[in-house]
């Protein structure tokens, strides 16, 4: 029985050695690596994979690793930051997805993966798969709520629009706009599909919502997302996350009008309001002036007449109760034959009156006569010359008036303050010159004066020296009196 090279004795030594006829030198690890992944990549140089995606993340590098799975296997994949920014859809784990790239190993781990070139949903159906997750997800978070969709502006002074300057929508949206209420419209101008449409719409949106009144771009009352028909894939940008969350975080009112009436996207379900078409977001923006300056006239034409309404009404009472009333000739004929009457007996009382005081007058005058004055006049003079003024009459008030300001006089002189002061009594003062009417007071004092009827003198309490005496002030100089009346000057009641 022959033995396998591995049981020959020889293959047992302690150290390597070469055996005869064997001319195949021992391979390094890097080198058979190496020789694999020539293999490899010359083999498969280029591969399309179908496959669920899974453990999908994205380095800080931009680099995208993933994992390619089906029912029974796995193959580990990686999408350079280049390409992966190129991506037309987010990739979310459980998406089916054709994968175009070459294989490739990784002698560091000794794995093989892909180096995936380019990467697309595997159908229609899984892209209605995956936008129906991003839906459920995004209306877990509220972002659909009604509660939060807004009334739209009944007349916008300014309408923003978000759409592809160049197609068609927007001649739709300003021509509809014109012949319903003609308004002001600024157009931001943004792709609406392909790559990078969504990063421009969504920041088309938040561009508008950041606007203010202040700035030079005047701030619209309503924003328009707006986009013509197509297919799923071609309505996709409106389908992104960030298009979704920058029209739910708008701050003016978003109308949605992407597709024709039968498609439909998640930014249907975040804006305020859903149009089927652009024209027809046009119709939501505003309304029919025409309309508008009819219902004004009814307005007034109503206005008008419920203010004469009022006014007529009040004429036909007026005039159906003035016909019910008498005549004014009717009504004065009892006063004015009344004041007639009246005025007959003024005019003959009057004459009574003046009959009567003439009357009168004629015998007052016959009994006055000029000798009857003249009597009753000298009789006057006599009890005038008759009377006399008697001296005691003027000087008796005089005397009593004397006598009560001599009584006065005595009395202040006895109630003066300083004349108990003749009588030996003395005033205590402070240094301030105050009155100490208490010994508790004095008490407190550190200095008192004391003033007698001659002068004032200094004096310490307890223990405190006296101050030295002041210097007496000069006697002040004696007025001359006045002369005394002349006791010979006869007076003047005598």
């Amino acid at each position: 029985m022959a033995r396998t090279p591995s049981s020959s004795s020889q293959d047992t030594g302690l150290v390597a050695r070469s055996r005869a006829g064997d001319n195949a030198e021992p391979l390094s690890i890097t080198e058979i690596s190496q020789a694999l992944k020539r293999t490899v990549e010359e083999r498969f140089g280029y591969v399309r994979l179908r496959g669920e995606l899974s453990g999908v993340k994205r380095a800080a590098s931009g680099h995208m690793y993933l994992a390619l799975k089906d029912d029974k296997a796995v193959l580990d994949g990686v999408m350079w930051r280049g390409n992966a920014g190129r991506l037309a859809f987010v990739p979310e784990d459980g998406i089916e997805v054709i994968a175009t790239g070459k294989l490739t190993t990784y002698p560091g781990r000794s794995k093989y993966q892909i180096v995936i070139d380019s990467l697309e949903i595997a159908g229609e159906g899984a892209l209605l798969a995956l936008l129906e997750k991003t839906r459920l997800r995004l209306e877990a978070e509220g972002l659909f709520a009604r509660e939060r969709k807004r009334r739209l502006p009944f007349l916008p002074r300014t309408i923003g629009v978000v759409t592809s300057p160049t197609g068609s929508v927007i001649r739709d949206i300003l021509h509809r706009l014109a012949d319903r209420f003609p308004s002001h419209v600024i157009v931001w101008p943004v792709l609406v599909q392909g790559q990078g449409a969504a990063e421009q719409v969504a920041d088309a949106i938040r561009g508008f919502s950041e606007l203010s009144q202040d700035d030079a771009v005047r701030r619209p009352d309503v924003v328009i997302v707006a986009r013509g028909g197509g297919s799923i894939e071609d309505l996709w940008s409106f389908n992104e996350e960030i298009v979704v969350r920058a029209i739910a975080e708008c701050t003016i009112p978003v109308i949605s009008a992407v597709g024709h009436e039968t498609d439909t996207t998640l930014a249907d379900y975040a804006a305020d309001r859903r149009a089927p078409t652009p024209t027809a977001a046009a119709e939501m923006a505003v309304p029919v002036r025409a309309d508008l300056q009819a219902t004004l006239a009814d307005f007034a034409a109503r206005q008008r007449r419920a203010v004469h309404r009022p006014v007529e009404l009040g004429r036909e009472r007026l005039e159906a109760r003035t016909r019910r009333m008498p005549r004014i000739e009717v009504l004065l004929q009892p006063q004015a034959q009344r004041l007639d009457d009246l005025a007959e007996r003024l005019r003959r009382g009057l004459t009574d009156r003046a009959a009567h005081g003439r009357q009168q007058l004629a015998g007052t005058a016959s009994r006055l006569a000029p000798r009857l004055l003249e009597g009753a006049l000298s009789g006057r003079r006599e009890r005038l010359d008759r009377t006399r003024l008697s001296p005691q009459l003027v000087e008796r008030p005089i005397l009593t008036a004397q006598e009560r300001l001599k009584a006065l006089a005595r009395l202040a002189s006895q109630l003066h303050p300083k004349k108990p002061l003749e009588r030996g009594y003395a005033i205590v003062r402070s240094e301030t010159g105050e009155v100490v009417t208490s010994s508790a007071e004095a008490a407190k004092r550190a200095v008192l004066i004391l003033e007698f009827s001659d002068g004032k003198l200094d004096v310490g309490v307890g223990d405190t020296p006296p101050p030295p005496p002041a210097r007496p002030a000069p006697a002040p100089a004696k007025k001359r009196r006045a002369p005394a009346p002349n006791p010979k000057q006869d007076d003047l009641f005598g």
